[in-house]
C-alpha cells in the first residue's frame, strides 16, 4: 500500500462535505468550491499511486501541482510537463460532480463557456497567487500531520465565501477563488523549502576523518589522520605555511569567519547564522534569538481541586502503542493455559506454628552457646553483720557519706554491728539493686569474642637468606694478644695492612692485620683512651690522646719516605705560623708543642696540650682537621683542630647536655655532636643547627654515619640500635633491640653493605643494611650473624669495632684484653 493509499483512507471522512443551514449556493460553483482542495490532494495522491505501480524498488519523487501566477494569462495547471495531467484533474472534478448530484459539462465546469479554455482545457486568467514557487504545502499534504478538524475548518471558510459568491454571480469568480486559497493558506503553517542538493549538510553524510574520539595531535607525526572503514590510511590534507596564511587571510575578505576544523584538517567557512549565533553567546545572551526564556509556564496540572480531575500532559506512548513484551508473556501464558500446565493451586493451609529453621540446612545451623551471666560481687568483711572495727565508721565519716552524692559514694550502704544475725533487719535497697542488675542484663546483652586465629609466622617480613647476602664475617680468623689491661680502642690503617691498639696499660700497638705479629710498641704516661689513623692516604701518621695530651705520631718503616717526608713537613709547617690567626689561635686553651728528644725517635713529632683529659679524637675525611672531647671540670669542651696551621677553636660557647661523641659528616661540611638524649648536626660554612634526632633513648653512647651520608646509626647504653634516615624524618627509621646490655660502640663498612654493634653482653652482631639510590625504597635491613668469642670481665664485655676499609672483616677489642678479628 502506498503512501498515497493511506492518505486516502485517513482523510476519506473529509471526501462528502455537508451543507451549512440557510445558505444558497450554485449547482457547479458550492460543489467545486468545497471539493477543490480534496480533488487536488486526491489529484497528487493518484501521481504518486503511478509511480509505486511503475517502480516499487525506486524512492517515491516529490509531485507537485504547480499553479501559476494571474500575470502570466495561464490557467490552472497540475504540472510543467504536458503528460495530459490537466485531462485527469477535469475527469476528477467531473466524478466529484456526479458524486455531488450535479451535472457537470465539459464545457462549464468552471462556471464559464468553453472559449475562455486554453489548449489545456483550463480557464485562462484562473491563478491562486502570485506567488506560485511557495506552493510547498501542497507538495506536502501526505506527510503532513493535519487532522480532519484542520481540513474541516479550511472546508468552513470556503463555504463562507461559496454564500457571498452565490449571492452575487450565482458560481465560483476568480476573485473568491483567491480569497478561499488565502484562508486557506493563512491556515496552514509554511515551511521553508528543502533543496536536496549533494552539497547540503545531512546527517548521513559520512565525514572524512572516522578515527572517532581519538585525538588528533597522536597523529602529528604521521602522514594520516586515519583509517576508513576499509582500514586504509586517510592521508592528511595539504597545509598551508603561516605565508600562505598571511596572504590568505589578506585576500579573503571572509578570512574572519573561517575556522580550522583539526579533526578533519578543512576549512569551514561560517554562516550568517553561525557567525550571529557566535555573537550572541559572547554577548552574554540566548544562541537562539527567537527564544523567550520568559515564556507563559505550561500548567500541565491544575492547583484547583475538581471534581473529574483532568490534566493537559500529553499522553505517554505507552497509552497507545501495545508492548511487545507485554504480549510475548501474555502469549507465553495463554500457551500454559491452553496445555494445562497453568492451574491455579488452592491457597495451601497456613498452619498454627512456624518452625523459622525449617528451610535451614544442618550446617548452616549455629548453634548458640549459653552464656552466663557474670557472677555478683561476693561481699567483703564489711557486708558481715558483726564487721571489725576498722570497717565502722566514725559519725564525721558517716555524716561525710549522708553528704556525698548518691553516685559518688564508694559503697552504697552504711557497715552496722548487730549482736547477733536475728537482730539484722532486711536491706531496704533488695528491690532496687535486683532491678538494676536486670536491667544491666537486658541493655547490655553478652557477647562472646572470638579469637581469630592468625599464623605468627605470616606476621614476620619475610626476608632474604643470609646466603644471599654474602660475603660478612662469619667466624674468628686471628685473635691479636699482648695487652695487660682492657684495650679501649681500635684504628685501621686506610690500606688495611695495620692495626692500632689502645689499652689501660697505657700503651699503643701496632699490629700486622695478616700475621697478627706486634710490630711496634709507644708507651705514655697516662692511659690511652683513643686512637685514630690519619684517613687520608698519601699521608702515614695517627693521633692517640693520653691523658691531657694529643700526640702526632709517624710510624718509622710501615711507608716509603715521600709519604714520610709530605706527613713531617705537615706536622712541622704549623711551627712557622706566626700570623694573627695562629696568635689568637694560641690565646685558646690548646697549646701546640714540639715533642722532646725521646719522643722524636719514637716517631712522635707533635704535642698538643689541654686543659683537660682528652675523651676523643675524630679525623675530618680530609686529613687536615680533627675534632677533640676533653673535661674541664664539670663541663665537656669540643675543639676543632688543624694540623697544618696548628690552630684551635672551639665552635660553639655552650652546648646543651653532657656531650658523649663527636662526629664529621662523611660527605657534607656537617659536624655531629652527641648529648646524652639527642644528635644535634650542625653545618660549619653556615653556623647553624640543621637538624636534631631524637633517638628516644636514655643515654646514647656511640653514632656512626654512613658513607653515602644520608643515614646514621646509634647505640645506646638502653641495649638499642637506631637508624635514622636523615631525608625520612627526625625520628627513628628502625630501632633494633637484639642485645641484652648495654651498646658500646657502632659502625659502618665503608665498602660493603654491613654494619655492626657491639655490646657489653660479649657478642658482636652484623647487620645487612643496604641503601639505595632511589629515594622512594626504603633502606633493608637484615639480621645476619652474631659473633661470640670475646669474654666479659665484670660488667664490660666488648668495648670497640671497626671494620676492614676494603674486605668484608671486622676488628673487636675487648675488656679481656684481646683484639680478635672476623673474616
Amino acid at each position: 500500500m502506498g503512501l498515497s493509499t493511506v492518505a486516502a483512507k485517513k482523510r476519506a471522512p473529509t471526501a462528502s462535505l455537508p451543507k451549512k443551514a440557510g445558505t444558497t449556493r450554485g449547482p457547479i460553483a458550492g460543489t467545486r468550491q468545497k471539493a477543490l482542495p480534496l480533488l487536488k490532494r486526491r489529484h497528487n495522491d493518484s501521481l504518486r499511486d503511478q509511480v509505486d505501480d511503475d517502480d516499487d524498488n525506486e524512492a517515491i519523487p516529490q509531485l507537485s501541482l504547480d499553479m501559476p501566477s494571474e500575470s502570466e494569462g495561464e490557467g490552472l495547471a497540475s504540472s510543467d510537463d504536458d503528460d495530459g495531467s490537466g485531462q485527469d484533474f477535469d475527469n476528477l472534478l467531473k466524478k466529484m460532480a456526479e458524486d455531488q448530484g450535479v451535472g457537470l459539462d465539459s464545457d462549464d465546469a468552471y462556471g464559464n463557456e468553453s472559449d475562455d479554455r486554453d489548449d489545456d482545457g483550463y480557464i485562462e486568467g484562473d491563478s491562486l497567487d502570485e506567488e506560485s514557487d511557495n506552493d510547498d504545502s501542497y507538495e506536502e499534504l501526505d506527510d503532513s500531520e493535519d487532522t480532519d478538524e484542520e481540513y474541516e475548518g479550511q472546508d468552513a471558510v470556503s463555504e463562507k465565501t461559496d454564500v457571498a459568491s452565490d449571492a452575487e454571480h450565482g458560481y465560483l469568480t476568480k476573485h473568491s477563488f483567491n480569497q478561499d486559497i488565502e484562508a486557506w493558506k493563512k491556515e496552514r503553517r509554511e515551511l521553508s523549502a528543502i533543496e536536496p542538493v549533494y552539497d547540503s549538510d545531512t546527517s548521513t553524510e559520512e565525514t572524512q576523518n572516522t578515527t572517532g574520539n581519538v585525538p588528533i595531535e597522536w597523529y602529528a607525526d604521521y602522514p594520516h589522520i586515519g583509517y576508513d572503514i576499509d582500514g586504509k590510511k586517510v592521508l592528511k590534507p595539504l597545509t598551508k605555511d603561516e605565508l600562505d596564511k598571511f596572504l590568505s587571510n589578506a585576500d579573503d575578505p571572509d578570512s574572519f569567519r573561517t575556522v580550522r576544523d583539526e579533526l578533519h584538517q578543512r576549512e569551514v567557512r561560517l554562516t550568517d547564522e553561525e557567525v550571529e549565533i557566535i555573537k550572541r553567546i559572547q554577548a552574554g545572551q540566548f544562541p537562539d534569538a527567537e527564544y523567550n526564556p520568559y515564556e507563559p509556564t505550561v500548567e500541565w496540572f491544575t492547583s484547583q481541586k475538581m471534581v473529574t480531575p483532568l490534566t493537559g500532559a500529553p499522553e505517554p506512548k505507552s497509552r497507545f502503542i501495545p508492548s511487545k513484551w507485554e504480549h510475548k508473556m501474555v502469549m507465553k501464558l495463554v500457551r500454559a493455559i491452553r496445555k494445562n500446565k497453568l492451574v491455579k493451586k488452592p491457597p495451601p493451609e497456613k498452619p498454627l506454628f512456624y518452625d523459622i529453621w525449617a528451610d535451614a540446612k544442618e550446617d548452616e545451623v549455629v548453634e548458640r552457646s549459653r552464656l552466663p551471666a557474670p557472677k555478683m560481687r561476693l561481699p567483703d568483711n564489711s557486708e558481715s553483720y558483726n564487721p571489725p572495727r576498722e570497717y565502722l565508721l566514725s559519725a564525721e565519716e558517716e555524716k561525710e557519706w549522708l553528704e556525698t552524692d548518691p553516685d559518688d559514694r564508694k559503697r552504697n550502704y552504711l557497715p552496722r554491728a548487730y549482736p547477733s544475725l536475728r537482730q539484722v533487719p532486711a536491706y531496704d535497697r533488695f528491690i532496687q539493686e535486683r532491678f538494676q542488675r536486670m536491667l544491666d542484663l537486658y541493655v547490655a546483652p553478652r557477647v562472646e569474642k572470638k579469637r581469630v586465629d592468625v599464623d605468627m609466622q605470616s606476621l614476620i617480613p619475610k626476608l632474604p637468606d643470609p646466603r644471599d647476602l654474602m660475603p660478612f664475617p662469619t667466624a674468628q680468623a686471628q685473635v691479636y694478644l699482648g695487652h695487660e689491661g682492657r684495650v679501649r680502642g681500635i684504628s685501621v690503617d686506610p690500606s688495611g695492612l695495620w692495626l692500632l691498639s689502645c689499652s689501660d696499660d697505657k700503651t699503643v700497638r701496632l699490629w700486622e692485620v695478616v700475621t697478627g705479629r706486634c710490630a711496634q710498641i709507644w708507651r705514655f704516661d697516662d692511659v690511652v683512651q683513643s686512637v685514630e689513623w690519619n684517613p687520608d692516604k698519601d699521608l702515614c701518621m695517627f693521633l692517640a690522646a693520653a691523658g691531657s695530651s694529643v700526640y702526632a705520631v709517624v710510624p718509622r718503616g710501615l711507608c716509603d719516605e715521600d709519604r714520610q717526608t709530605i706527613t713531617e713537613q705537615l706536622i712541622k709547617g704549623g711551627f712557622g705560623n706566626t700570623d694573627k690567626e695562629a696568635a689568637e689561635a694560641k690565646a685558646t686553651t690548646a697549646s701546640w708543642d714540639a715533642p722532646a728528644t725521646s719522643q722524636v725517635d719514637e716517631g712522635i713529632q707533635l704535642v698538643l696540650r689541654l686543659d683537660g683529659a682528652v675523651k676523643e679524637l675524630t679525623w675530618h675525611r680530609r686529613g687536615n682537621y680533627f675534632s677533640t672531647m676533653h673535661k674541664t671540670g664539670s663541663s665537656t669542651v669540643v675543639m676543632i683542630h688543624q694540623l697544618s696551621k696548628h690552630q684551635s677553636q672551639v665552635p660553639f660557647r655552650k652546648l646543651k647536655g653532657i656531650v658523649q661523641r663527636t662526629q664529621f659528616h662523611t660527605t657534607k661540611p656537617w659536624f655531629i655532636v652527641v648529648t646524652q638524649r639527642y644528635v644535634r648536626i650542625y653545618n660549619l660554612m653556615q653556623q647553624e643547627l640543621v637538624k636534631t634526632l631524637d633517638p628516644s633513648a636514655k643515654w646514647i653512647s656511640s653514632v656512626d654515619v654512613h658513607p653515602q651520608g644520608d643515614n646514621i646509626i646509634v647505640g645506646t647504653y638502653d641495649k638499642k640500635v637506631v637508624w635514622f634516615d636523615l631525608d625520612l624524618s627526625t625520628k627513628p627509621y628502625k630501632s633494633i633491640r637484639y642485645h641484652s646490655q648495654a651498646v658500646r660502640q657502632v659502625h659502618y663498612s665503608r665498602r660493603f653493605p654491613l654494619f655492626a654493634s657491639c655490646s657489653d653482653d660479649g657478642t658482636i652482631q652484623v647487620f645487612h643494611g643496604m641503601v639505595y639510590q632511589d629515594m622512594m625504597q626504603n633502606p633493608l635491613i637484615v639480621p645476619l650473624k652474631i659473633l661470640r668469642g670475646h669474654e666479659t670481665v665484670g660488667p664490660l664485655g666488648v668495648l670497640d669495632c671497626v671494620f676492614h676499609p676494603t674486605q668484608p672483616w671486622l676488628f673487636s677489642a675487648g675488656a679481656d684484653k684481646t683484639v680478635r678479628l672476623w673474616t
